[in-house]
């Protein structure tokens, strides 16, 4: 089937677009202090938190990436099973909710100073923005399959045009902003996708037919692994994993939870609505990947199918899924700002701004970045290669840091400065070489970085202790 513009989808997401600037410049006006950018006042309550939580864990990474460009390649199992990640990742942070809180802190790199020092919370920094940009510009490129599908505008300019939405709605309303717009689209989507499987299924002849399809153009799509051995299958999963339990956007939106107890209600409704939506997307992608074949990229593979179902339901289906993929870019874009200015600005440049001084170095900071994921943009064939670098940019070489100081005493400064440096080159190495095998460079870069954490933290236990006597 040959996948053809539908111009009048665009009229949703125009109107809902139309909906979140209504409510980004709504939230602007709570904004009275750098605090209340940042984390929104520590105000944020059970539903939105869950909204927000979800929201910036799916996005294009699942839209368009992950799980949608999974079930493309390897059948619906591989999509649905985009739910592994999320169930390990919220209990982790049932686990951990109550550190983050106490840590009081607005940025990971201080985290990660408490613990390690100020060479180690510099390093975290660089890492934490170079990956997170890349995040970003992914939400670009989503956004530009949303416009090509709706317009047939040419990719690029598209994601010039997302480039500036995604950008200015990041520097009116901070979080307020970020986290009232996730909130609203996490619960469209929820329920889109709930109302949008059979419309999609029925579109298709029903699932009978789609796998019998299926099955005459590729058997392994049909199978659990998809065709992959259980190391590539892991593989797929653990940048995901390790990205979500070090990423500073769940730590700055757990901090700005009104209670320990609002925390806790947030992760476990976030849990519920992942169990919800990751499998509509896998069907829905696995679907779109049947029926359209090789005419779409794998990145389109779940937005395609908006074009063949009624259009109220694609509209509104097509009009969340862009809003996931804005409020995404725009979570990330924050808290990069957010970074520049406690990590950098306040600590090296100024260190006794006032608050007007600090929002407004707060916004340009966001703006900055912003155009610096567009550039990043340019280096990365598809949104799945660009994802998995970023994923495991900071998961493997973060992620086991800050674990590391949560749960045991007994990691060292140098183990923990050193285990970011090496888990950082060894996923910038396995990527130049073009993830040898096929093997994701999470599987390389993850172990590595634990393993020095590990190593490093017994053979300088001693020393450390002698010098502290």
């Amino acid at each position: 089937m040959e996948l053809k513009t539908a111009p009048h989808l665009l009229i949703f997401v125009i109107v809902y677009f139309g909906v979140m600037i209504g409510i980004g410049a709504w939230a602007s006006k709570k904004i009275k202090s750098s605090e209340d950018y940042a984390l929104a006042g520590r105000s944020l309550g059970p539903f939105v938190l869950m909204g927000t939580l979800l929201a910036t864990s799916v996005g294009s990474g699942t839209i368009t990436g992950g799980g949608n460009s999974l079930a493309y390649n390897y059948g619906y199992w591989a999509g649905i099973q985009w739910v592994i990640p999320f169930i390990v990742f919220c209990i982790i942070y049932m686990c951990v909710y109550k550190q983050i809180r106490k840590s009081n802190c607005f940025t990971v790199p201080q985290i990660l100073q408490q613990k390690y020092g100020a060479e180690t919370r510099i390093l975290g920094s660089v890492i934490n923005l170079f990956g997170m940009a890349g995040i970003i510009a992914s939400q670009y490129k989503g956004f530009g399959y949303v416009l090509n599908i709706t317009t047939g505008i040419d990719p690029k300019t598209s994601t010039v045009i997302a480039t500036i939405i995604i950008i200015i709605l990041s520097v009116t309303g901070g979080l307020f902003s970020v986290a009232w717009t996730d909130a609203v689209s996490a619960f469209l989507i929820v329920a889109c996708c709930i109302v949008g499987v059979p419309f999609v299924l029925k579109a298709g002849g029903g699932w009978e037919s789609i796998t019998a399809t299926a099955a005459a153009i590729d058997p392994n799509k049909l199978s659990f692994f998809g065709g992959r051995n259980i190391i590539i299958w892991i593989g797929s999963f653990l940048p995901l994993i390790l990205l979500e339990t070090g990423d500073q956007n769940f730590y700055t939106r757990l901090t700005a939870a009104k209670t320990d107890k609002t925390a806790r209600n947030a992760i476990i409704g976030w849990g519920v609505m992942a169990l919800i939506v990751m499998p509509c997307v896998g069907i829905i992608a696995f679907t779109g990947s049947v029926l359209f074949g090789t005419n779409i990229d794998a990145g389109m593979s779940f937005l395609s199918t908006t074009t063949i179902i009624p259009a109220f339901i694609g509209g509104m289906l097509l009009a969340a899924s862009t809003a996931f993929i804005i409020t995404t870019g725009t979570s990330y874009l924050l808290t990069c700002g957010t970074s520049v200015t406690y990590d950098f600005y306040k600590q090296y440049i100024n260190k006794t701004p006032d608050d007007s001084q600090t929002l407004w170095v707060n916004r340009i900071g966001t703006a900055l970045i912003g155009i610096i994921a567009l550039i990043i943009l340019n280096f990365f064939p598809t949104i799945l290669a660009l994802q998995n670098w970023s994923y495991t940019m900071i998961g493997a070489s973060i992620t086991p840091a800050v674990l590391g100081s949560m749960f045991s005493k007994k990691v060292t400064r140098p183990a923990g400065f050193l285990s970011m440096l090496c888990g950082a080159i060894a996923t910038l190495t396995w990527e130049l070489l073009g993830c040898p095998g096929g093997y994701q460079s999470a599987l390389i870069a993850a172990p590595i970085s634990i393993l020095v954490l590990v190593i490093v933290s017994a053979c300088t236990q001693k020393t450390l202790a002698g010098e502290a006597a």
